[in-house]
């Protein structure tokens, strides 16, 4: 049994595999994702931070781990479940190995279980708590499942404070600077600043709880709101600081986490999905245009609303912009000035699809109109 790992879930499923990375204990939200390529990009998402992330694609670690497509300063998920790892890469980016990678980051995953019939499983029963245990960590089914039971829920966890910045960064413009953005780092992608930096823009990245004063120091052309982890309804202060910047009319973008904020900000309520959009191959259809776009998505949360819903704000008239045909989820927000707009899935994404990556070029439209 040594050689075992286990994935047990809250309402007592159990599945044996075996260990893939770090050996030990890892508890978070269990969550699949459908994505078949950029397994590096995932584990180095914010937006992962506490879930078990079980991978839809059945091989997984073809192309190892390399130095230069990590989305953050390391892996951010609590645990990792695949079917059936490679068992050596083949890549000339590879710097090293994926299970190497988990090992090295003490990141507890397990492999060789039949992700099909998990995925099956959550995608019935929903999104739940669950733990990988494998080496000293092994225990009786009981003591595992009340294990798994003690642990939080998603429901009401505050994770953007584990993966924001601790101190203020900015990354320049590729050549000349047309505009200054403070981006708020509620669990920001390294990807993010650098499609700004390529067109034109200047990112001061911020820590999430920083106040209005630390904006108006950098005298921003418009304020960006990240993708990031966790319960929306917990994140309070970056939806107060985001009802400051619309008071004083400065341009707002934000994305996947960053939507839900806005939503808050504009007096939307948020509410935890039965299982969440993840992956990179999402429909959007935007209501003005008729226009469908494949996106790339990382949420449990969702804003309430419907298909072009209009609705008041205290910074005046707003409306759903955007929603997911698959089950009509709201996926973007805008205020009819023109001043604030949201999307819920990722114009940055690595590994792609690429078809939002001209939503930056809005933001500067934005900008410069505001000008």
């Amino acid at each position: 049994m040594t050689d075992a790992a286990l994935l047990v879930l809250e309402d007592g499923r159990v599945f044996t595999g075996e260990p893939f990375g770090a050996r030990g204990a890892a508890l978070g939200e269990a969550v699949f994702t459908t994505g078949m390529t950029g397994y590096q990009e995932t584990l180095t998402d914010p937006s992962y931070h506490g879930q078990i992330v079980v991978q839809t694609a059945p091989q997984i670690g073809n192309t190892g781990w390399n130095d230069e497509d990590d989305e953050s300063s390391g892996i951010q998920v609590a645990g990792y479940a695949v079917r059936d790892p490679a068992r050596a890469p083949s890549n000339w980016r590879a710097t090293g190995s994926l299970g190497d990678a988990l090992a090295r980051q003490g990141v507890v995953g397990i492999a060789g279980i039949d992700t099909r019939t998990l995925v099956r499983h959550l995608r019935e029963r929903g999104a739940m708590r669950a733990g990988v245990f494998s080496g000293d960590a092994l225990d009786t089914t009981d003591r595992l499942v009340a294990r798994v039971n003690d642990s939080p829920k998603m429901e009401g966890a505050d994770l953007y404070g584990a993966v924001t910045t601790k101190q203020t960064y900015v990354v320049p413009a590729d050549g000349e600077r047309r505009f200054r953005v403070a981006a708020l780092d509620v669990g920001i992608k390294f990807n993010t600043p650098r499609m700004m930096a390529q067109r034109g823009i200047e990112t001061h990245v911020l820590p999430a709880d920083s106040p209005l004063a630390a904006i108006e120091e950098i005298r921003p052309d418009g304020v960006f709101i990240a993708n990031g982890p966790g319960d929306p309804a917990t994140a309070d202060k970056p939806v107060a600081l985001t009802r400051e910047v619309l008071e004083r009319g400065t341009p707002v973008f934000g994305i996947c986490f960053g939507n839900q904020i806005l939503a808050r900000a504009l007096g939307r309520g948020t509410y935890k999905m039965r299982y969440g959009h993840r992956g990179i191959n999402i429909p959007v259809v935007e209501h003005a245009t008729g226009r469908v776009a494949i996106t790339s998505q990382n949420h449990g949360f969702a804003v309430t609303g419907e298909a072009g819903e209009e609705f008041d704000t205290p910074f005046g008239r707003a409306r759903v912009t955007h929603t997911c045909p698959n089950d009509g989820c709201v996926e973007g927000l805008a205020l009819d000035s023109g001043r604030a707009f949201s999307v819920q899935y990722h114009p940055e994404a690595a590994a792609g699809p690429h078809d939002a990556a001209d939503l930056f070029d809005r933001f500067v439209d934005q900008m410069a109109g505001a000008r």
